[in-house]
């Protein structure tokens, strides 16, 4: 029985990098990256590739990697990894970011057992970030939590803002990988666009403000991911200086 289920939604058509999924990355393509992250991290009862691409369906199927094709209509990841949950009799589902090859598998774990454990309907995770660079970068999203780990608020821009810096004031960026429990992200799935969405570019933004709580699940550090063909270059030079082998 699948009870918690990993799904990996991966598009070919990227705005920014088109045919990201499919890059070579000291010898393995991307794709193939994350997936074998995603497995290693033993939390998973079954992981899935999600696309609407044949490319990334015939070279997942050549490679072994488990693929499903989906709707080529969805207007985000999520909606596409519901689609996939919704073919399983899971109870919770991983939706873990296709340009995060070097995801760590111990990162994925902490989130299931938060997801599993802690009566949460969604959680995701954060880390701290003291890059005041990273921290004005709008494609950096950034966020404020309660002291429950609750979060407040997403934003592209930095928050909270820095007038002063008390003694333990800590920053975070959210890395956008995310638990569900998959009756919670069916709901999700139908809710309209919200006005904060619609502001930011934010899909969380909807899920709270329509009233969900999302769960912060802080991890210690991040690794690089793949939104431009210059993060690749940025991802090879991080491997090389960490001595990551293929």
């Amino acid at each position: 029985m699948i009870q918690t289920l990993g799904v990996i939604p991966s598009r070919y058509e990227s705005v920014r990098f088109p045919g990201k999924p499919l890059v070579d990355i000291a010898g393995k393509k991307m794709i193939e990256r994350v997936y074998e992250q995603a497995k290693a991290s033993g939390a998973l009862d079954a992981i899935y590739v999600a696309t609407d691409d044949q490319r990334i369906f015939s070279y997942c199927t050549n490679v072994n990697i488990p693929v499903i094709m989906t709707s080529s209509a969805h207007q985000s990841g999520t909606d596409r990894v519901a689609e996939v949950a919704l073919q399983f009799d899971a109870r919770y589902v991983i939706n873990i970011q296709g340009d995060e090859p070097l995801i760590p598998p111990d990162h994925i774990t902490k989130l299931v057992h938060v997801l599993r454990s802690d009566n949460t309907d969604i959680a995701t995770l954060i880390t701290p970030c003291e890059d005041q660079e990273m921290l004005e970068r709008p494609d950096i999203v950034k966020l404020t939590k309660r002291e429950d780990n609750r979060i407040l608020y997403f934003s592209r821009s930095m928050i909270p803002f820095r007038r002063n810096t008390p003694d333990g004031m800590i920053w975070y960026r959210h890395l956008g990988v995310y638990a569900f429990k998959v009756d919670v992200l069916t709901k999700l799935t139908r809710l309209p666009l919200g006005l904060l969405e619609r502001t930011e570019g934010l899909e969380q933004l909807r899920w709270l403000e329509a009233g969900y709580d999302i769960k912060a699940v802080e991890v210690p550090y991040s690794t690089p991911g793949v939104d431009t063909p210059g993060d690749l270059d940025r991802l090879l030079a991080w491997m090389q200086l960490n001595d990551i082998k293929p």
